[in-house]
């Protein structure tokens, strides 16, 4: 994995932002996973004052909402459609109609796990996928334990996950117990995956991610496996990491950062 440790939260966006104005420019009609959560708000942003300067356009993109709460209602200002419509859609100008989000409140949960895996699949693949992480390693809400070759299902969200996301709601007690999540193999079908996470409280999590042994019990820790995943973190969240200095200089010295700095 590519680790590339910022300052704060806005160059985190800016630097994850950038691949996707790349892509897109490259690709109008990419397809992006996309994540909830504090973490890609800045990612969002970025995109967002590309769009209003008239430096990119959505319109034509993809998106693929990573999960979704089972039995939420769509209006609810916490379900994942409604963020990713606030957050994403409106402020993006994409066609809402080419934005995807499993169906938490289907009658057959299961079958919708299945459409949501042959919509990607009609897209062509996700080509990039933007992810956070748990505090308990969770991509997704692929929980520890999950298979790393696991696909788009139901999964009963864990304690600590659902402790995590009552900040989110009025109460514990309102947040669902039950999702809708890409699997961990969905995921690495992705062309390109990037972590995002930000703060000291993810610094366990990142350590044991990018520099521990690839397990079912550390989701986020399969993305060592992938072909082309960039893990973008604030100096807090890399606290723990053993080997900073190495990632600090091959992101300084990587080859297209030295001929823009020469430019």
């Amino acid at each position: 994995m590519e680790i590339v440790i910022c300052e704060d939260a806005a160059e985190i966006g800016r630097i994850a932002a950038s691949k996707i104005i790349d892509l897109v420019r490259r690709k109008p009609t990419a397809a992006i996973g996309l994540a909830t959560g504090s973490s890609p708000l800045g990612i969002y942003a970025e995109l967002a004052h590309a769009v209003a300067r008239g430096e990119l356009d959505m319109s034509r993109a993809h998106g693929f909402a990573l999960d979704e709460y089972v039995g939420i209602e769509l209006e609810h200002p916490q379900s994942y459609y409604s963020v990713i419509h606030r957050e994403v859609v409106e402020r993006l100008s994409m066609d809402p109609a080419r934005v995807h989000v499993p169906d938490g409140r289907a009658a057959d949960l299961h079958s919708a796990c299945e459409a949501y895996e042959e919509a990607i699949e009609q897209a062509g693949g996700v080509d990039l996928q933007i992810v956070g992480i748990g505090s308990n390693g969770h991509i997704g809400f692929n929980e520890p334990t999950s298979s790393f070759g696991s696909r788009t299902r139901v999964k009963a969200l864990a304690p600590q996950t659902r402790a995590d996301n009552a900040r989110f709601f009025d109460s514990l007690d309102q947040v669902p117990t039950l999702c809708l999540t890409q699997g961990l193999g969905t995921i690495m079908d992705a062309r390109e995956v990037v972590l995002v996470a930000q703060g000291e409280h993810k610094a366990d999590a990142i350590a044991a991610a990018v520099e521990g042994p690839m397990a079912a019990v550390m989701p986020a820790s399969v993305l060592q496996g992938h072909r082309y995943a960039t893990v973008i973190i604030d100096e807090a969240a890399a606290s723990k990491l053993q080997y900073t200095e190495y990632y600090r200089h091959a992101w300084n010295t990587k080859p297209e950062r030295a001929v823009s700095a020469a430019v």
